[in-house]
């Protein structure tokens, strides 16, 4: 595995509370997507496309924290304890996709592993204790 992070959700606040977690631990956001940037992103209502999709803050050696605002439609699946996973950067697609079946075995895939438009393979699911896991592995960029 290259690493496991923390992966935050939130309702709506997700640039207030990484600007805050950013003045306590220093440094700089690697990575700010919002919904507005995806494919697809005419089907979210305009008060949420400046939403954040994705966030990173590089936390020095220790790892990077990560988050993302919940769009209104999916609100009813985040309540405290929903809103916080594990996520595993793997070292290739094959290792992603191991740990990913090994731990969605008797759980609940939430999104199945695939190739997304973000340059990477990823999938979902929460364990059969109920963790939320999320796997990534990003492709190398063509020199």
């Amino acid at each position: 595995m290259k690493s496991i992070s923390p992966y935050l959700n939130f309702n709506g606040n997700t640039e207030e509370a990484f600007n805050f977690y950013r003045s306590v631990f220093g440094g700089v956001f690697s990575a700010v997507q919002r919904y507005k940037e995806m494919p697809g992103s005419d089907k979210f209502p305009p008060n949420e496309q400046n939403k954040i999709m994705h966030i990173a803050l590089p936390l020095g050696n220790a790892g990077v924290l990560y988050g993302s605002d919940v769009p209104g439609s999916m609100l009813s699946q985040l309540s405290f304890g929903t809103n916080a996973h594990i996520m595993i950067e793997g070292e290739s697609e094959e290792e992603v996709y191991r740990l990913f079946n090994a731990l969605s075995s008797g759980g609940k895939v939430v999104m199945a592993g695939q190739k997304t438009f973000w340059d990477a393979f990823y999938g979902a699911c929460s364990d059969k204790f109920g963790v939320q896991w999320m796997f990534n592995y990003t492709y190398p960029k063509p020199p």
